[in-house]
């Protein structure tokens, strides 16, 4: 198996994009470069699940900018990865073509459990090892996950459709906080919540099992 000196992770998150590339020096990695853009992505669905045009151009020209601080990269040394806003985007595929082009690296869009998987792995890397059992809590902006873990190896996992983005723009349109709102937001948070609750209280969730609910497409 080949070994590169240098690798780097793309995120395009429904909050922000971020670019980190590191060095690899024996089994450690050294960040190089860290590249972060607010772009909100989740904002721009409309009603109807697709992303408006105005946020895709933000995001095509974010890509091209981390592209050209790939240029010359070796494929297998990126990883480029979508979460939740590509994830129910209806227009997304169209998107992509455009966003691969843009960056100059496949993207791929991963499942929630895989986000989470993920979440759990970076988050393990950077804390000193324990023999125990750990919970890591990611709000994104258009999902939160949960993961209980131990060392690197995670346990139970579970994707939830509430995030920043999404919740500030469904309860507290224009930035306006209200009694009112702030209630809903928080009835909808504990209704997401409640099946993972119950799901833990009864032990229910194997091994590498989980949880994942995105509206219509709860699997």
């Amino acid at each position: 198996m080949a070994i590169y000196s240098t690798l780097a992770a793309v995120d395009l998150g429904s909050n922000s994009f971020h670019l980190q590339v590191a060095r690899v020096v024996g089994d450690q990695l050294y960040p190089l470069d860290s590249l972060r853009a607010p772009l909100r992505l989740g904002a721009g669905l409309t009603r109807d699940k697709r992303l408006d045009e105005a946020s895709q151009e933000r995001a095509l020209d974010c890509l091209r900018h981390f592209g050209e601080r790939l240029r010359g990269f070796d494929p297998r040394t990126v990883r480029a990865v979508g979460t939740n806003t590509l994830r129910v985007a209806k227009n997304a595929p169209s998107f992509l073509k455009k966003a691969e082009a843009a960056l100059g690296f496949p993207i791929e869009i991963v499942a929630g459990r895989e986000e989470a998987r993920l979440i759990y792995l970076g988050v393990s890397h950077g804390l000193p090892m324990s023999k125990d059992k750990r919970l890591v809590m990611d709000i994104g902006g258009g999902s939160t996950e949960f993961i209980i873990g131990r060392g690197h190896k995670p346990l139970k996992l579970a994707s939830l459709y509430m995030g920043c983005v999404s919740h500030s723009v469904r309860y507290f349109p224009e930035g306006k906080v209200s009694k009112g709102a702030m209630k809903e937001a928080e009835v909808a948070a504990r209704k997401e919540l409640q099946p993972i609750i119950v799901s833990h209280a009864r032990g229910k969730l194997g091994p590498c099992g989980g949880i994942e609910r995105h509206g219509a497409r709860a699997g």
